[in-house]
């Protein structure tokens, strides 16, 4: 498994606003009947580019999703912004989700539905245009988001990994 870069050690916890995706009620069939219980998927992120997500069960809503906000701050990556945008555009996949992000001029605002739009909100992107093909899970969706974000990489990072400068990554 491949070590990633981004992953944030530590963070302040007061700095973290969480976000609620999406609650699943599941229930579990047994001899004395149904047994209820609940799932919860959380993002986390400072809107200064960090962000995280978790998964929560619990037999309360209340509980899936306090332990859903403790799955995400034990998961965070940064994400490097531009200008309240992303780097570059990017496709990243999991599972059946598909997710293409494009920077957009300052001014255009989050183009994204759902479950995308949690997670670039918490990151603190605030002009971009996403795109979602395939399912439309809330799982899914945010994995694959994550997935596209913890891909990105901005200029400065590309020169130091190349051994070159700035202005020459630019060059070709």
């Amino acid at each position: 498994m491949s070590v990633n870069k981004n992953t944030v050690k530590s963070v302040n916890d007061t700095e973290l606003k969480d976000r609620l995706v999406a609650i699943n009620r599941v229930t579990k069939v047994t001899k004395g009947g149904r047994a209820f219980s609940f799932s919860a998927i959380v993002v986390v992120g400072n809107e200064e580019g960090i962000v995280g997500w978790g998964l929560g069960k619990a037999g309360e809503v209340t509980a899936a999703i306090a332990k859903g906000v403790e799955a995400a701050k034990k998961n965070l990556i940064r994400v490097p912004l531009s200008k309240g945008t992303i780097p570059h555009e990017q496709i990243a996949r999991h599972d059946g989700a598909l997710v293409y992000l494009q920077p957009a001029s300052h001014g255009t605002g989050v183009k994204a539905g759902g479950a995308m739009r949690a997670v670039l909100e918490s990151v603190g992107i605030t002009d971009v245009l996403a795109k979602s093909k395939g399912s439309s899970n809330p799982h899914n969706l945010v994995k694959a988001t994550i997935n596209a974000l913890s891909q990105l990489r901005d200029a400065a990072t590309v020169a130091q990994n190349r051994g070159v400068s700035l202005e020459k990554v630019f060059k070709g």
